[in-house]
Formats: C-alpha cells, sequence, structure tokens
C-alpha cells in the first residue's frame, strides 16, 4: 500500500502553539513600543512647559518674542531669531513663523532644551533644524491661538505634532488629562477639513496643527481607536 504523507496532529497543533507565540510576541512588543512613545511624548510636553516657565522666570522676556540683540546679551550666546518684546507669541500674517522659531532657538542657547535650531520665518518641517521632532518624526511647536476643540479663547499651547496613531493619542490624552478630545489642557487639534489652519491669519492645507478627520468621533467626544488613523494630532494648552 502506497504510505500517504503529511503532517500529524501533534505536529500542526506544534506549529499553530508556535505561530501563537510569534504572534503574541509582536503584539507585546508592538504594546511596548506605544507605550514608550507615550511617555516620550507625555515627557516631552511636560518638559517644554517646564522649560518656557523656567525661561520666563530667569529672563523674565517671552522666548521667541524676545528681540535677539537683547536675549544675545543676556544669554551670552549668539541668538539670531527674536520677535518684538510685546510679551507674547504673535502670529502676524507674512510673518507666521518667526516667533514660533524663535523660541526654539532661544531656549536650546539658555540650556532649557536640548538641540540647535536655526530660527527664522518659514513653515518648520522634518528635514530642516527650525523645531524639535515628535517621536514620529513630526514637527512640534509653541504657538498662540484657538485652533483646537472647543477652544476657551487665545491662548498658549504645544503642538504634538502629526502622524500620531490615535490610539496612541488617546493614551496620551488619559495620561496627562482626561481622555475627552475637546476640553481639558490635552485637544484634538483642527482636522483638514477646516479652511482656517495652523495659527490665525494663515490659510492652506499644510500645517503641523492639522490631523485626519478620523482622529475624533465628534458625536460621542471620544478619540475614534477603531478607525485606527494614523495621522492624529493634538495641542497641549498652557
Amino acid at each position: 500500500m502506497k504510505r500517504q504523507a503529511g503532517f500529524t496532529l501533534v505536529e500542526i497543533a506544534i506549529v499553530l502553539v508556535i505561530i501563537g507565540l510569534l504572534l503574541g510576541g509582536i503584539l507585546k512588543g508592538q504594546e511596548l513600543i506605544n507605550s514608550a512613545r507615550v511617555r516620550n511624548l507625555a515627557d516631552t510636553a511636560t518638559g517644554i512647559q517646564a522649560a518656557y516657565y523656567g525661561f520666563v522666570d530667569r529672563y523674565r522676556r517671552v522666548p521667541g518674542d524676545w528681540n535677539a540683540a537683547s536675549a544675545t546679551l543676556a544669554i551670552g550666546q549668539s541668538v539670531t531669531a527674536g520677535g518684538n518684546d510685546n510679551g507674547r507669541i504673535d502670529h502676524t500674517t507674512g510673518t507666521e513663523w518667526a516667533e514660533v522659531n524663535a523660541l526654539w532657538q532661544q531656549l536650546a542657547l539658555a540650556g532649557f532644551i536640548q538641540g540647535s535650531y536655526q530660527g527664522g520665518t518659514a513653515l518648520p518641517n522634518n528635514t530642516s533644524s527650525t523645531a524639535p521632532l515628535n517621536a514620529y518624526n513630526n514637527v512640534m511647536a509653541v504657538a498662540r491661538s484657538n485652533e483646537y476643540m472647543a477652544a476657551p479663547g487665545m491662548r498658549l499651547y504645544l503642538i504634538f505634532g502629526r502622524g500620531v496613531p490615535a490610539t496612541v493619542m488617546r493614551e496620551l490624552d488619559l495620561k496627562l488629562d482626561d481622555g475627552v478630545p475637546n476640553r481639558g489642557d490635552m485637544r484634538a487639534s483642527q482636522d483638514d477639513g477646516t479652511p482656517s489652519v495652523a495659527l490665525p491669519g494663515v490659510n492652506g492645507t499644510i500645517s503641523p496643527v492639522l490631523m485626519e478627520p478620523s482622529c475624533v468621533d465628534t458625536t460621542n467626544n471620544i478619540w475614534d481607536i477603531i478607525s485606527d488613523s494614523q495621522d492624529c494630532n493634538a495641542v497641549y494648552v498652557f
């Protein structure tokens, strides 16, 4: 009689167990990576906030708003970017990013954050040395605006940067705030469908403050993790 070749039930069971262990390890590894990125974003947010207030406390000036010549004398480093000394981060039409970018240079030169930033008036991107990047290699910014969900008015905020999965944003919101995207200190940014983006007076479709519309379920006011969006953003209000 011709013997038929094939796997026994025991062999198949062993293969399934191995596959299950591999899948479990992959999923657990991804979970650990996401948790690390949540911690990174949270630490970055609180660190930048502390750096901002530390700068104000030491120099009695707003970083980025301080004019470059005075900042150079006080900090003892060559500051090439600055603002108009009116005590706030401005977004004047035509130079919307000048004080936003100058903030990073002044904080770094004063030793409050790590990095080397050049300032300038151009919209920052992840290939320039204008602004720090988040854990997903996208630009972060500190600005003054009401461009976020359920805005309570003009306030200072940190833009976390695009490219963050909805699941990570939800965990980050729970870690820093209340987990609800339209209230509290952490709020979802506006999405690609809004006509006004980023900062007051700036119109267009490319900005570090935008996100995909599917990131938030606006009916239930929750981060929409079911949609599994990979391009979410939020702001941390000071």
